[in-house]
């Protein structure tokens, strides 16, 4: 049986964190923004399962529920904000939606 080591899941986590990071930062659509954020979420509680596990605690694992928890209110009002923009806009494009006008 082949077990994966802390190091592993830690560099694991800091390749998604270091994708979402750059897909926030390159992107123009505020959908992919909004997905990079949610990847970003994801590498960090990834990290903190693997530390959780690497100490035999379950902390790590608990935070984690709660992070998940306020992410499932954070996806639902960011794609309502998203879906508002664009009824309003009829565009998702950042550069588009510059000012808050109108």
């Amino acid at each position: 049986m082949i077990t994966a080591t802390l190091n592993e899941y830690v560099i694991l986590s800091v390749v998604l964190f270091a994708i979402g990071f750059f897909g926030v930062l390159l992107r123009k659509n505020t959908l992919v923004i909004f997905m990079s954020l949610e990847l970003m979420l994801v590498a960090s509680t990834l990290g903190l399962v693997a530390f959780s596990r690497y100490n035999h605690t379950l902390d790590g694992n608990v935070f984690v529920f709660f992070i998940l928890t306020v992410a499932a209110a954070e996806v639902a009002v960011g794609l309502a904000i998203i879906v508002a923009l664009f009824r309003k806009r009829h565009t998702i494009q950042v550069d588009e939606l510059n000012s808050l006008k109108n």
